[in-house]
């Protein structure tokens, strides 16, 4: 069977009402894509400032860190070569010869000073000396050191002692066969290191800082390869642990700038919020307050205006001479009769005043040669309530 028009028409319409519904879901999609697209942005560059932010702080607790532990520490140690010297020596048999003697400047590059106030160093002397003949027959021999400041005034004075190792001729014959080879060849020699100790606890004077040193050793037959001095602080407490655990000191340290400086900046946030919170709360309840004055004030104009005109009064005073009644004079010539008697009455808004004052005094004289007599004043007022 063929389809008839009222099919088709049916189908057209069909078709007609999917068309605004696809279009109506089209536009939705495209505002949800386009909302949910502004959220990702904004969640991507919040995101993006906590991580510059999050990276700010940790470099600035570094920076604090590194600040502290640079102002905080001291040299930790020192090494500085000798360089001994003679004087007055024609020969080095010769016995007028003068003991060798070295300066020792205890400044790093030549500006900063080594040695911290109130640290205790402990200062040593080596001495590389050949096994020769000539020092095994010196026996002791005292090694002198004098610190002195920089206005060149002393600030202390040590001496202390030394040798050589003693070696039988057995066990030098011995070494010198085994180790053959390297002696041949330059590799080792024949030598001891010899260690003096100066100072076991040296602290710096803060009135005399040290920036040198004199040391002299007390033997004219010495015979000395090379030199050094050593300057090694003795650390306690805070100081010891950050020089001998430095990773997990810095680790700690740190951290705790990290955390504090993050305290400090999300507490600056919540009072900014609490601010921000109160501050418009405060402008809407000032803004009701002024409307409700406002309106107050549109209702008080009326009400005032109209007291005004019931306020308005007309005064009429009326002033009526009456004369009394024949009054007989008394036997004692005197009488007195004063009333005041104010009434009020209200009536239609209004008030109404009578004062009545009648008064008659002792006239004797006047009486007697006048014969008058006192008149009664009534006085009437009218006037409206206020």
């Amino acid at each position: 069977m063929q389809p008839t028009m009222e099919e088709f028409d049916s189908e057209d319409s069909g078709v007609q009402d999917v068309g605004p519904q696809i279009n109506g879901l089209v536009v939705q999609i495209l505002e949800t894509t386009s909302v949910l697209l502004v959220r990702i942005r904004q969640k991507l560059l919040e995101m993006a400032i906590l991580i510059c932010v999050i990276l700010l702080v940790f470099w600035v607790a570094l920076f604090l860190y590194g600040s502290f532990y640079y102002s905080f520490m001291p040299t930790a140690n020192f090494i500085t070569p000798v360089y001994f010297y003679r004087t007055d020596c024609p020969s080095p048999q010769h016995s007028v010869c003068s003991f060798p003697v070295a300066n020792v400047s205890l400044l790093k590059n030549g500006k900063h000073q080594v040695m911290t106030y109130d640290q205790p160093y402990q200062i040593t002397l080596e001495l590389e000396m050949p096994e020769s003949p000539a020092n095994q027959e010196l026996g002791m021999f005292p090694v002198k050191m004098t610190p002195y400041s920089k206005a060149g005034q002393i600030v202390d004075v040590t001496a202390r002692s030394a040798m050589l190792h003693y070696r039988s001729s057995l066990l030098q014959t011995l070494g010198t066969v085994v180790f053959s080879p390297m002696l041949l060849t330059g590799a080792s020699e024949q030598k001891q290191s010899v260690l003096v100790e100066l100072y076991s606890e040296f602290k710096d004077d803060s009135y005399k800082p040290t920036v040198g040193a004199v040391i002299e050793i007390h033997s004219q037959h010495i015979q000395i390869y090379r030199a050094h001095l050593y300057i090694f602080a003795h650390f306690t407490g805070i100081r010891y642990l950050l020089y001998h655990f430095p990773m997990i000191s810095a680790l700690i340290g740190v951290m705790s700038n990290f955390a504090f400086l993050s305290l400090i900046i999300v507490l600056s946030i919540l009072q900014f919020n609490l601010i921000s919170h109160r501050t418009p709360g405060k402008a809407v309840k000032l803004q009701e307050e002024k409307n409700e004055q406002d309106g107050l004030n549109d209702q008080s104009e009326p009400q005032d205006e109209e007291n005004v005109d019931a306020m308005e009064c007309n005064s009429v005073e009326v002033e009526e001479s009456i004369p009394d009644m024949g009054v007989e004079e008394s036997d004692d010539d005197s009488r007195e009769l004063a009333e005041d008697e104010p009434t009020c009455e209200a009536g239609d808004g209004e008030m109404i005043l009578k004062h009545r004052h009648l008064s008659q005094g002792m006239l004797k004289s006047s009486q007697a040669l006048t014969g008058t007599i006192d008149k009664t004043y009534y006085r009437v007022g009218v006037c409206s309530s206020c």
